[in-house]
């Protein structure tokens, strides 16, 4: 059978990224971080000390920057490559989050990495997550969800997540970074956050990992059959509804 798109967007700290990773693991499929590849430009633009207003130098850094992901053997996961170099810690510190949304409102940036993320999932067979996977990246994907999860939640997994890697940040810190971030995300111009029409929303705040897992799961095995069905009976082609299921 072919393989599906499975898009995944939604606020930060909702646990996409950590669904995404799992249910890309279930099925076989490869797993994209879009996040990480925005995290990555501002790590890059930030040690070169360009400006995030400087848009001519953006830019040029935009056509220098080389964007990978290598899976690490050790621990199953992807790993963001930046130039070559993993990079996937410091991409993950608090000084990136609090500029990150900055760059990911640059319309050079965003046409850059969502031309990136079309071509690394032309063949399918992909879970992507990100904010505008269903809306622009993707708006054609088999299955598409809206994951989202109250701001208080939200940021007690983001203290930890960072405390795991010595990194202590106040909640209320990570509360207005949050915030800060949602307010950007949901009112840029260039393809601002908001959930597709046929996305289905997934709340986590009461949600353990295995249930937003298995959330997801179902949704695909759903469509999958759906798909099957319509195969057996050769109208897959001319079915282009039912992404949200």
């Amino acid at each position: 059978m072919r393989k599906i798109v499975i898009a995944i967007d939604g606020y930060s700290s909702c646990g996409k990224s950590t669904t995404a990773k799992a249910v890309a693991a279930e099925l076989g499929y490869a797993y994209i971080d879009t996040g990480a590849m925005y995290r990555a430009v501002t790590l890059y633009l930030l040690e070169r000390d360009i400006a995030f207003d400087d848009l001519p130098r953006v830019e040029q850094a935009l056509h220098d920057i080389h964007i990978s992901f290598k899976r690490n053997r050790k621990t199953g996961r992807n790993e963001l490559c930046l130039d070559g170099v993993i990079r996937e810690d410091e991409i993950r510190q608090m000084r990136i989050s609090n500029s990150v949304s900055e760059v990911s409102v640059i319309p050079a940036v965003r046409h850059t990495l969502v031309a990136q993320q079309q071509r690394m999932g032309r063949k399918r067979g992909v879970v992507m997550d990100g904010r505008d996977i269903g809306t622009t990246v993707f708006p054609d994907a088999e299955v598409k969800i809206f994951m989202t999860a109250e701001v208080e939640t939200r940021a007690r997994r983001r203290q930890e997540e960072l405390a795991v890697k010595d990194e202590h940040v106040p909640l209320e810190d990570i509360v207005e970074n949050l915030r800060k971030r949602d307010h950007i995300d949901s009112t840029r111009a260039e393809s601002p956050l908001r959930r597709a029409a046929d996305a289905v929303l997934l709340d986590t705040t009461h949600m353990m990992i295995d249930e937003q897992v298995d959330f997801v799961l179902e949704r695909v095995s759903a469509r999958l059959f759906e798909r099957s069905l319509l195969a057996l009976t050769g109208n897959e082609e001319r079915n282009t509804s039912g992404a949200g299921l």
